[in-house]
């Protein structure tokens, strides 16, 4: 709990600290750049991103779309089937972000949870579809392939955050009500994307729970004991199944079968030898031509490097730590540790769901199928992170200056339109044995005329503990009374029957201005003055 506190205040303005200074005051468009910023720079990367995965699917995908039936020998059929997905995703990511990311996280979140498992459980159905190798990860929906797993991890991220915060900052759940529901909201789901069987998922989801987990408040050492535990698990079913185990030697030696089970991996290699520095341009990839498989989805990254080079595949990875830096900081100054967790969750998938990419085409890694999100071709990938765009979108836009006690007594103001007597117009004489004493609303005030009418300021900024008469002697008042005579500096101070207290400044106007007291008539009028305040104390 310490350490998302210490992240989310860490730089608020502090005089003199590290939140003061032009910083702390500058404004873009009205709202404080602490807020604005990382919330430009964050849609500013997603948007950026987008648009060059779109130019990168069209450059990648035109050659094998020409030569395809299934594609109608269209060039640019992935390119119109990733801007419709795009936009389907975008408008999911604008209603995320629209309404309160409470909404999502508290009141439809046993919603969400339910059709999120209702679709990994279809995928075990015959409507599934099922890969060269036997993985049924997506649903056959006419010509769209959706793939409940991407769609996942917007809910588990969610959940997630939902159940830490309320255990770390709440405290409206036990320990056993944790682990139950951690079980039941979390691991049932995680279980069902991994008898897909979908691993890469699964990775990513697991690193980002822990790191959810940790910055929660759990400690370091149950963390890193999870990670093991986890990463142990992992290692053994994949040298479990041939298949996997595959994967795994051919990640440490892909030159053992260049032609066999290397033969992906060893073409992305040549794709990124023959870019350079700068690359041979876009649209000029030679290894698209049939030779690196799936070039437009899992090893888009590979033609990236052969067609801008070095340049174009470090530009990136600037894109998308910008958009971690982003993501963190709106999580960093998020409304409430369910919104920190929120934020935070949703820019780790996306993250490590790149990094687990590029770790598998540059051979650090096993290869794991995921696409680079908003980069590669897919419509459930861009359209889920799209998702996860909005949520981060949705809790920076509800991040506001905290409430102080003066917004709140401003906040109580409030202006109403009164009818005006005719005796109170301005520049009018009234006879004073014409002017009521008593309150409008009474039975015997005057009657109001129609057509004018007066404003009256109600409230006075007034705190609602002060708005019913207060008892002199109430230990509340004794203190207010305290602090205004410490600020009086030896002036009287008063109180009337409602609790407030004054200061009375002087006999005279002309006295309370006066800068330097010199001469003996000054003087006495103030010893009388202090001698005054003081018998009134003892007094009282």
């Amino acid at each position: 709990m310490e350490r998302v506190e210490s992240l989310g205040r860490s730089s608020l303005p502090r005089s003199g600290g590290r939140g003061s200074g032009p910083w702390a005051d500058r404004y873009v468009f009205g709202t404080p750049a602490r807020f604005m910023v990382p919330r430009l720079v964050f849609l500013g990367a997603v948007v950026l991103l987008t648009l060059f995965g779109i130019t990168m699917i069209y450059s990648s995908s035109s050659i094998s779309a020409l030569t395809s039936s299934s594609s109608s020998y269209n060039p640019a059929f992935y390119l119109q089937r990733q801007v419709a997905f795009a936009g389907v995703g975008a408008g999911l990511a604008f209603l995320l972000a629209y309404f309160d990311y409470h909404l999502w996280l508290r009141k439809l979140l046993v919603v969400e949870w339910a059709v999120t498992l209702f679709l990994l459980l279809l995928v075990m159905t015959p409507f599934a579809g099922a890969d060269a190798y036997g993985a049924s990860r997506w649903i056959q929906l006419g010509p769209v392939n959706l793939q409940p797993s991407e769609f996942a991890k917007v809910t588990l991220v969610l959940v997630a955050a939902n159940l830490i915060s309320d255990y770390y900052q709440d405290g409206t759940r036990s320990t056993r009500e944790l682990l139950w529901f951690l079980a039941l909201g979390v691991l049932v789901p995680l279980g069902l994307i991994f008898l897909q069987p979908d691993k890469g998922t699964v990775t990513i989801l697991g690193v980002t729970l822990v790191v959810m987990l940790y910055f929660g408040g759990a400690s370091g050492r149950l963390c890193l004991g999870i990670l093991g535990i986890g990463l142990a698990a992992m290692i053994a079913v994949s040298m479990a199944t041939p298949y996997s185990r595959a994967r795994v030697m051919t990640m440490l030696n892909p030159f053992s079968d260049p032609y066999g089970t290397g033969y992906q991996i060893v073409q992305g290699f040549y794709a990124f030898g023959s870019g350079g520095l700068f690359g041979v341009g876009i649209g000029m990839s030679k290894q698209k031509y049939s030779y690196l498989p799936m070039a437009y989805n899992d090893f888009i990254y590979a033609v990236i490097g052969e067609e801008l080079g070095l340049v174009g595949t470090v530009g990136m990875l600037c894109a998308f730590a910008a958009l971690l830096w982003a993501g963190l900081e709106i999580a960093r100054y998020a409304p409430d540790l369910a919104g920190q967790l929120a934020a935070m969750g949703c820019t780790v998938v996306i993250v490590a769901q790149m990094l687990l990419n590029v770790a598998g085409v540059l051979g650090l890694f096993p290869l794991s199928g995921k696409p680079i999100p908003f980069v590669s071709y897919g419509g459930s990938s861009i359209m889920s992170s799209l998702m996860l765009a909005g949520i981060v979108l949705s809790v920076s836009l509800q991040s506001k200056l905290p409430q102080t006690e003066y917004d709140d007594r401003r906040s109580e103001f409030s202006v109403t339109s009164a009818p005006r007597r005719e005796e109170s117009f301005v520049g009018e004489p009234t006879p004073r044995s014409a002017r009521s004493s008593r309150p409008y609303g009474t039975a015997s005030a005057p009657t109001e005329p129609r057509g004018r009418s007066r404003f009256t300021v109600l409230g006075g900024g007034a705190r609602r503990d002060e708005a019913r008469p207060q008892d002199p002697t109430s230990p509340e008042s004794l203190r207010r009374e305290r602090e205004m005579r410490a600020r009086a500096n030896g002036a009287r101070v008063t109180s009337d029957k409602n609790g407030r207290t004054r200061i009375d400044l002087g006999p005279s106007a002309s006295d309370r201005l006066r800068k330097h007291e010199s001469g003996p008539e000054v003087r006495g009028v103030r010893d009388a003055r202090e001698e005054r305040g003081r018998s009134n104390w003892r007094g009282r």
